[in-house]
C-alpha cells in the first residue's frame, strides 16, 4: 500500500455519490432544525435563549448525539498518538476521560442543573462573583477556541483535494463559520445528529474490514513494537498521568456545560452522559484498533495521516466515500460546536453589556474566533499534542480546583479568592516554563505546579482572603 496519496484520485463515482449524499443530509438536518424553530415560534426574531441553548429543550437522543459527536474533532491527533505509542492512546484519551465522565454524571450534573446559566463563565459568576466570571471567560475562550479542529479540517482538505493545509484551514473554517452562524445551537445539534451515525459507522467499517483482510490480534502483535501494547507506550509515568489530570477538565468542560444548560431536565443530563460514555468507549476501541492496523501496514507513513490513507485504500468503492464523509463529520461536528461555544464566551460573557443584540454579536464573533484559531494553529506548528497539552493544562490547572471547591463548599470561596487562585496558577505555570531548573525538576510538567499553586492559595488564604487579596486585586 502507498503511504501517501491524494484521496480524490481514488474516488469512484459511487464514492462521490455517497460523500455528497452524506453532506447533503447533514446540511438538510441543519436547515430542518432552523425551520422547526421558526415553525414553533410566533415571531421570526430569534431570542438569545433560542439561539444559544435551543430554548432548553434538548431531549435525551439529541443530547447523546450532539455530546458524542462534539468530542472527536481531533481525530488525526488521536491517530498520531496511537501510531506512535499504541494503546497508550486508549488509556490517555479514553480511560482517563471515562472516569471523569462518570464523576460528572453522578456528582456534578445535578449541581449544574440548579443554576439557570447560559455559559460556564456565567455559572462561575453565579457561584463566586463577577470578577470570577471574567477570569473564567478568559481561560474558557482560549481553551475552547478550536485550534486543533481547524488544523484537522485543513489536513483533511489537503489529503482529499491536495490544497495546502493553510488554504484548507481558511476555506474550511470560513464555510463552517457560515452555517454555524446562520442557525445557532439548533443547527449544530441537528447536524450533529446525522454526523453521529456517520462517524460511528465509518470507524466500525475500518475495523471490520481490517480484521477480515489481515486477521486479529496476532497480526498486530507480529507487526508492531512491543511497547505499543504497554500502558505507557514507552513514555514516563509522569507524562502518562498528566493526561489523567487533563481529563478532569471534562468536569468543567464548556461543551459539557452548554448541553447541560440546554437539556430539558437533570435526568436527561445524567442518563445522557452515561450513555455517551458507553458510546465513546466503543468508538475509542475502533479508532485505536484502526490506527494500530495503519501502523502495522504503513509503518513509514506520516503518523497523523496513516489511518486515513490506510482506510481509503482498504475500503471498497462506495464505502470509501462513506468513510471520508465520516472523517469530515467527526471534524465538523466538533469544529462547529467549539466555534459556537467560544463565540458565546466572546459575545455573551465579554461583550454583552456593550452590544444589546447578543445574536448578531455572536454571529460576528464566530468569524473572529475562526480567524484566531487559524493563527494559533500556525503558531503551534501543527502539533496536536502541544495544542492539547498547553491549552488544556492552563484551563484545567487554573479553573478546575476553585470550581470543584465551589461545588464541595458552596459559599466558602469568595470572588476575590477564586481570582487569586486562578491567576496565581497561571503565573506560576508560565514562570515554570521559562526559569532555569535542576535536571530533577525539569521533568515536572507546569500543570502540576499550577494545580499546586491553586490549592495552596485556596488553603492559605481562605480565612484571610478579603484582607489580603483585596489589596492585590483591586489595584
Amino acid at each position: 500500500m502507498l503511504s501517501e496519496l491524494k484521496t480524490v484520485s481514488y474516488f469512484h463515482w459511487a464514492d462521490w455519490l455517497v460523500f455528497a449524499g452524506v453532506l447533503g443530509v447533514t446540511f438538510a438536518a441543519a436547515l430542518y432544525g432552523n425551520f422547526r424553530l421558526k415553525k414553533n415560534k410566533q415571531t421570526t426574531e430569534m431570542t438569545p435563549l433560542d439561539y444559544l441553548l435551543m430554548g432548553r429543550q434538548l431531549t435525551l437522543p439529541l443530547f447523546v448525539a450532539t455530546l458524542v459527536a462534539t468530542w472527536y474533532g481531533g481525530i488525526f491527533g488521536v491517530n498520531e498518538i496511537t501510531f506512535n505509542y499504541g494503546i497508550y492512546n486508549f488509556v490517555t484519551q479514553g480511560v482517563f476521560w471515562y472516569a471523569a465522565y462518570l464523576i460528572f454524571a453522578f456528582f456534578i450534573a445535578e449541581k449544574v442543573s440548579r443554576f439557570n446559566s447560559m455559559t460556564l463563565p456565567d455559572l462561575t459568576g453565579q457561584m463566586f462573583g463577577p470578577k470570577s466570571a471574567k477570569v473564567a471567560a478568559a481561560f474558557t475562550f482560549f481553551y475552547i477556541t478550536p485550534v486543533a479542529y481547524v488544523l484537522s479540517l485543513g489536513m483533511f482538505l489537503h489529503m482529499v483535494f491536495g490544497v495546502s493545509v493553510l488554504n484548507g484551514m481558511i476555506y474550511g473554517t470560513l464555510f463552517t463559520c457560515l452555517y454555524t452562524a446562520w442557525g445557532g445551537f439548533r443547527s449544530v445539534v441537528f447536524s450533529d445528529l446525522v454526523q453521529f451515525f456517520v462517524m460511528c459507522g465509518a470507524v466500525l467499517l475500518v475495523v471490520l474490514f481490517s480484521v477480515h483482510a489481515f486477521g486479529g490480534l496476532a497480526f498486530l502483535k507480529a507487526n508492531l513494537p512491543a511497547s505499543h501494547f504497554t500502558v505507557t507506550g514507552g513514555n514516563s509515568w509522569a507524562n502518562t498521568l498528566i493526561w489523567g489530570f487533563i481529563a478532569l477538565s471534562a468536569l468543567i468542560d464548556p461543551s459539557f456545560y452548554q448541553r447541560c444548560f440546554a437539556a430539558k431536565s437533570p435526568a436527561v443530563v445524567k442518563k445522557g452522559v452515561l450513555i455517551s460514555t458507553f458510546v465513546w468507549f466503543c468508538f475509542d476501541l475502533c479508532t485505536t484498533a484502526g490506527s494500530l492496523y495503519a501502523r502495522a501496514v504503513l509503518p513509514h507513513a506520516e503518523p497523523g495521516q496513516a489511518y486515513f490513507f490506510y482506510s481509503v485504500q482498504l475500503l471498497p468503492a462506495g464505502l470509501r466515500g462513506f468513510f471520508v464523509a465520516g472523517i469530515l463529520a467527526i471534524i465538523l461536528s466538533t469544529l462547529n460546536s467549539f466555534l459556537f461555544i467560544s463565540s458565546n464566551t466572546l459575545s455573551f460573557d465579554f461583550l454583552r453589556k456593550r452590544f444589546s443584540n447578543v445574536v448578531l454579536s455572536n454571529r460576528i464573533s464566530i468569524f473572529i474566533v475562526g480567524a484566531l484559531a487559524i493563527v494559533l494553529a500556525r503558531l503551534f506548528n501543527g502539533s496536536f499534542k502541544e495544542i492539547w497539552l498547553v491549552l488544556g493544562s492552563y484551563f484545567s490547572a487554573c479553573l478546575l480546583v476553585p470550581i470543584l471547591a465551589g461545588y464541595i463548599w458552596p459559599g466558602r470561596i469568595s470572588d476575590k479568592l477564586f481570582v487569586g487562585s486562578s491567576l496565581a496558577s497561571a503565573a506560576v505555570m508560565t514562570a515554570w516554563r521559562f526559569i532555569p531548573k535542576h535536571e530533577v525538576l525539569e521533568a515536572l510538567d507546569p500543570f502540576y505546579v499550577g494545580v499546586a499553586a491553586s490549592l495552596i492559595i485556596l488553603i492559605l488564604f481562605r480565612k484571610k482572603q478579603d484582607a489580603i487579596l483585596s489589596r492585590i486585586i483591586d489595584r
